[in-house]
């Protein structure tokens, strides 16, 4: 293990912001494949819990199932809920108001792990240019005949441009598929509120009783 590092350790300095990289990476990696999950943002026993409470007139009921369940597709859902007295087109306004907001939990890091896909080559093509420099300094200092003096700029050069691979690569794969399964669960999610939107503008609803939201009746 400690021979791992010495080895890792010969690529220089620039090895620092590659392994800062990794870290950053690998922890984005984590909190993405936590968080971008069906039951974190789009459970199916919620979905069909709150079309059938809707198909039964039963608002507050889903609003109440909307605030006990703090999910993206939740606080979409009961945006467009609130305004259940509304027409179809502010119904769609609220919904689409607050799916703009949502996006961002969906898409969070996404960004960053973009960046370190970027980045990390390039680290490595920079620890590649450092080390062939030094590779001539000591060319030009001592000419080519100890093969030793040459041999740790060009390890540096190697090591580092393989480490920013190493790091770039598996970042650029993992980002490209959390950016695709972001987009399914944004489609997933408008396909549901339009649903919704259906369900709830089906015909003229007016609630019964004072100010309450139990029931509609359909006039």
């Amino acid at each position: 293990m400690f021979e791992f590092f010495a080895y890792v350790f010969k690529g220089g300095i620039l090895m620092i912001p590659i392994g800062c990289c990794s870290i950053l990476s690998l922890a984005i990696i984590i909190d993405r494949f936590l968080h971008l999950r069906e039951s974190k943002v789009l459970p199916p026993s919620f979905i069909l819990e709150i079309k059938t409470l809707l198909n039964q007139k039963k608002i507050s009921e889903a609003l109440e199932l909307c605030q006990k369940n703090w999910q993206p597709v939740s606080r979409i859902l009961e945006a467009g809920i609130l305004k259940h007295r509304k027409s179809r087109e502010e119904i769609k306004e609220a919904i689409e108001n607050v799916g703009k907001q949502e996006v961002g939990f969906l898409e969070r890091y996404l960004d960053a792990l973009a960046t370190i896909a970027s980045i990390s080559p390039l680290l490595g093509l920079l620890g590649t240019v450092t080390g062939m420099i030094e590779v001539f300094q000591v060319i030009s200092l001592q000419g080519v005949g100890d093969p030793n003096a040459l041999a740790g700029g060009i390890s540096e050069a190697l090591i580092t441009t393989a480490a920013g691979l190493l790091v770039g690569i598996p970042t650029l794969v993992f980002h490209n598929y959390f950016h695709k399964l972001a987009n399914t669960y944004l489609l997933a999610m408008e396909k549901t509120s339009l649903d919704v939107v259906e369900i709830m503008t089906e015909g003229s609803f007016e609630l019964t009783g004072d100010n309450k939201i139990d029931t509609w009746e359909i006039r």
